[in-house]
């Protein structure tokens, strides 16, 4: 449900810009993007945006992978996406590569098969995806691989995910 704030909110009253980005993405897909106050939407997503360009999931949360990549992806799907710095915004995400070559989505945390996704899509909608090292990244992705029943896990050694 679009708010008033320019913001969606989920079923459970939660408000955060995956559902924003969930919300266009659907939109756009549906050729209706003019269905809703796109200029409050947008005004909120940029709301959500920090001091070192990144994004939160609500205005002055911090900035996340995974939030990153649903603005950025609100932001370009509504034309928009000159509106974020994306040098600054790359220079975070590409802090988030660790000497093992894997990704993590925020400081201090472990690298992670799928936050090395979100970065590395967020990094490729701003066109900063030659900033990682590419190499480094697929080393880290393939030791995270179960080679015998396949599927990847977070990191190496895990357990495998079903997803």
């Amino acid at each position: 449900m679009l708010l008033m704030s320019g913001s969606w909110k989920s079923p459970h009253w939660e408000i955060d810009t995956r559902f924003s980005f969930c919300a266009v993405a659907t939109l756009a897909l549906l050729g209706k993007l003019d269905a809703i106050d796109m200029d409050k939407a947008v005004e909120f997503v940029l709301s959500c945006m920090n001091f070192d360009g990144g994004f939160g999931c609500r205005p002055g949360s911090e900035s996340h992978a995974g939030q990153i990549y649903c603005c950025t992806g609100f932001l370009s799907i509504t034309g928009q996406l000159h509106q974020v710095n994306a040098d600054l915004l790359g220079w975070w995400l590409c802090e988030r590569q660790l000497p093992s070559g894997g990704l993590n989505g925020r400081p201090e945390k472990l690298p992670d098969v799928c936050y090395s996704w979100w970065v590395l899509a967020s990094l490729k909608i701003i066109g900063r995806i030659h900033w990682i090292d590419k190499s480094k990244l697929r080393s880290f992705i393939l030791a995270c691989q179960d080679e015998e029943t396949g599927g990847f896990a977070d990191r190496p050694g895990d357990m495998v995910s079903s997803y």
